[in-house]
């Protein structure tokens, strides 16, 4: 651990003001050394679209140098074994992120599009606080467990259970919530004892690094344990999940990239987590408090600009209610206020990129056709990578729209005729990450157990939290980050039995 070092240094600033020179000193993390790659590609400023920085193009070479490196430590250091070290190396890792908070917010707000009053909660400081939920449970989590003796053979056999790391984890996120996803697989691999490369998303990587540069500079961790990539080749995911070296691959983002990195790791038998997509729905039962449900689903689907798998971008409410809570939601969409997401006052900012912004206005336009009606929005705005809140009303359940993860503000209102129907068409997606109902609470429970997701909200309730359990059902992921599950993940439980002998 370097003390004298800082993140925010002349060659490491991260305050994401947007000086390219300075952008282009980022470096990965390789067996505890922090390298320039050979080619650097931009970051843009989605607000404005003009480069922020340089990030290090990571080649092939440098994802095996990286395997290698965490492979090494894993076999050869006590990082796996050393249940102290752990929890310090997290709560140094935990510290550095709070001091460096400030500068980790500004440069979120810059390369991500997040607000700061997102940064205050899933795009930074919840995501700072896993860190110390991990290392916290460590102290206290069973890594044995005994089963007590059974008889065999005519002796007594003594029977436990260990917990040990799963290996080598290699960490593939999105760019969505870049800090939140990068923390909430570190976090609980590195509690594990698993050593691990993460690699970040091609979109935000700057972020990412930046993370890297604190685990080198601020904590213990022992080099090789963590190693941050960055690169715009697919090749480099690919050598990831392909390495033999690699004992575990952990993955946010797209379905249909989930299902490639399954099949890749299948060759060699690798344990998988994948978080994938969504298409979650909620439900407006007919005795709900509708101004209610259309504030939270209004809100909600324009939070980070509807860049987020968990949304409810689904809206189904009873057939003879709809045109009054389509009205509601239009007028809530009228007082977004959208645009810099640095500037006070600013409820929603831009999408990442312009090609996601083509996408989601490419499907906007094949709904219209498809018969929805395009009550509000569907608007593109310059400069940077806006989209104005867009509902779509009059939404066929079985149409692309209703169907397919537009990863955008926009909002498919689909009517029902009772709850049967309701929990039909909220069961009818290949998704099931998340979902909403509201309603009466009895009737409100109800309905929610019978919908085939992993989280679910009820009038409202927030289960997002660094010690609840988060993933899917179907094709929105296997496994569950965060929780003591989030840690179960990348462990490995390793069974002994001993003869109990006169002795003892």
């Amino acid at each position: 651990m370097q003390e004298t070092a800082t993140i925010s240094g002349d060659s490491t600033d991260v305050d994401g003001a947007g000086a390219a020179d300075r952008g282009a000193t980022r470096r990965l993390l390789i067996g505890g050394e922090l390298r320039e790659a050979e080619r650097t590609f931009p970051s843009l400023n989605p607000a404005n679209g003009e480069v922020l920085g340089y990030a290090p193009d990571a080649g092939v070479a440098d994802a095996e140098a990286a395997v290698a490196s965490a492979r090494r430590a894993f076999d050869t250091t006590d990082w796996s074994t050393d249940l102290e070290l752990r929890v310090r190396c997290l709560e140094q890792l935990h510290t550095a992120l709070i001091e460096h908070r400030d500068d980790l917010a500004a440069l979120t707000i810059a390369e991500v599009g997040a607000t700061p009053a997102l940064c205050q909660g899933a795009q930074l400081d919840q995501p700072i606080e896993i860190v110390r939920y991990y290392a916290d449970l460590l102290k206290s989590y069973p890594m044995t467990e005994d089963l007590g003796n059974i008889e065999s053979r005519g002796m007594q056999h003594h029977r436990w259970v260990e917990k040990e790391a799963a290996g080598v984890v290699a960490a593939i996120i999105a760019y969505n919530y870049p800090n939140q996803l990068a923390l909430a697989k570190l976090a609980p691999a590195l509690a594990a004892g698993c050593t691990v490369v993460l690699k970040s998303a091609p979109d935000t990587p700057l972020v990412t690094l930046a993370l890297g540069e604190l685990i080198a500079q601020h904590t213990d961790i022992p080099a090789g344990v963590v190693n941050v990539l960055s690169g715009a080749d697919p090749a480099v995911g690919a050598a990831l999940t392909t390495s033999p070296d690699v004992d575990m691959v952990t993955f946010t983002g797209s379905t249909p990239t989930g299902r490639a990195i399954m099949a890749a790791a299948s060759e060699t038998l690798k344990k998988v987590f994948l978080e994938l997509g969504g298409k979650s729905a909620a439900i407006v039962l007919d005795d709900a408090d509708f101004g209610t449900a259309a504030l939270f689903s209004a809100f909600s689907m324009v939070t980070h600009a509807g860049q987020g798998c968990a949304l409810t971008s689904r809206l189904l409410v009873p057939e003879q209610h709809k045109d009054e809570i389509v009205e509601m939601i239009k007028n809530n969409f009228g007082l977004v206020r959208y645009g810099d997401p640095s500037a006070e006052g600013t409820y929603m900012g831009p999408l990442i990129s312009e090609k996601q912004r083509d996408k989601v206005d490419a499907m906007v336009q094949r709904a219209v056709d498809a018969g929805a009606t395009l009550v509000t929005g569907g608007e593109k705005v310059d400069p940077g990578f806006f989209y104005t809140p867009t509902l779509l009303s009059d939404v066929d359940p079985d149409s692309e729209i209703a169907q397919e993860e537009v990863f955008g503000p926009v909002l498919a209102v689909i009517a029902y005729k009772d709850d049967d129907d309701a929990v039909r068409i909220a069961n009818n997606s290949i998704y099931g990450l998340s979902g909403a109902v509201f309603g009466s609470q009895e009737r409100a429970l109800s309905v929610a157990r019978r919908i085939r997701t992993g989280t679910f909200s009820i009038n409202g309730g927030n289960y997002f939290s660094p010690d609840t359990p988060f993933g899917g059902f179907k094709q929105s992921g296997i496994g569950r980050e965060m929780g003591k599950a989030g840690l179960e993940e990348f462990l490995e439980s390793k069974t002994f039995a001993t003869v109990v002998t006169e002795a003892g």
